[in-house]
């Protein structure tokens, strides 16, 4: 895996930081930029100040964008997608057409994180959350910008109070075991960090199983911030996950509240659109030394999402 970084201001293809733990396990860096959008402060909910950076196949980046669509804000907060694959440069952009950068006119995301901070050390991740106003990175934690989009709007949003309780609950498991813990075991560097991972997120699956044979979204009849967080990760898996990285022992398909719960949020309004299983396998059969050198993109599987 490829995981672009800027140190001092210098930009770096590979991170030189080790990507794994000494027992082999996948470590994912936390985010460096938390700024927060409110009433107090720089940062305003304005409607036309706040652009995003996201990528296609980024699931990250996929959570700010059904958490853009389902609160309404796609004329208050712009978006500029990268190219379905990474290249030397990082993520990147063309100068038109549906993946260049209508707000700064970038050709790679570290120049915005450059303009952000010239001297910035950090990973270069989307999404990033840019203010026009500050000509500054708000947030590139993707669990913030979610939150924060809700700022926008009025009522309880996709966390209501009554419910926050059991959304966190449901968001700390299904982070560690199945948002991360694909990646914990595609990305695994010895069999017992590869059996770890994939044991945890199948259990994880088992669980959510049970619980949607009871009740149409994870904390009954309302979609909330938790469904949010567990649908990227759902969309890619048969394409992605299954076959990249090693996420074998069941598809999506075969866990039948699973597939009928994803198809269901699928369904919804302008969730569609969030939404491109060709780039997700551009995405992740990309050349990688360790899973894919050739980088050929398989043809299948063909599911059918919309029965």
């Amino acid at each position: 895996m490829r995981m672009a970084v800027m140190i001092d201001g210098r930009f770096m293809a590979d991170d030189p930081a080790p990507q794994t733990d000494a027992d082999g396990a996948y470590r994912r860096a936390a985010a460096t930029i938390r700024d927060w959008i409110g009433m107090d402060g720089p940062y305003r909910p304005e409607p036309g100040r706040y652009h995003i950076y996201a990528a296609w196949n980024c699931p990250w980046a996929h959570r700010v964008l059904l958490a853009r669509v389902m609160l309404g804000l796609e004329d208050a907060i712009s978006v500029a997608f990268a190219r379905p694959r990474r290249t030397a440069d990082g993520w990147v952009y063309d100068t038109e057409g549906e993946f260049a950068d209508p707000v700064l006119g970038v050709s790679a995301l570290h120049q915005v994180y450059a303009r952000h901070r010239p001297r910035y050390t950090g990973r270069l991740t989307v999404p990033v959350l840019w203010d026009r106003e500050t000509g500054r990175i708000v947030n590139n934690e993707s669990a913030d910008i979610v939150r924060m989009l809700s700022a926008f709007g009025s009522g309880p949003g996709l966390r209501p109070p009554h419910l926050a309780g059991e959304i966190d609950d449901w968001n700390m498991r299904i982070y560690g075991t199945v948002n991360n813990g694909v990646y914990r075991a595609g990305f695994a560097r010895t069999q017992a960090a590869y059996d770890s991972a994939v044991t945890d997120l199948f259990e994880t699956l088992d669980r959510i199983e049970v619980q949607l044979t009871a009740s149409e979204f994870l904390t009954g009849a309302r979609f909330t911030e938790a469904d949010l967080r567990l649908f990227p990760t759902l969309a890619r898996f048969d394409v992605a996950y299954h076959y990249a990285f090693k996420c074998n022992i069941r598809r999506l398909v075969d866990c039948p509240a699973l597939w009928a719960y994803a198809r269901r949020i699928y369904a919804m309004p302008r969730i569609a659109g969030t939404v491109n299983f060709d780039y997700y396998k551009q995405g992740y059969f990309s050349p990688s030394e360790l899973r894919n050198p050739l980088g050929i993109i398989p043809a299948g599987p063909l599911v059918d999402w919309t029965v």
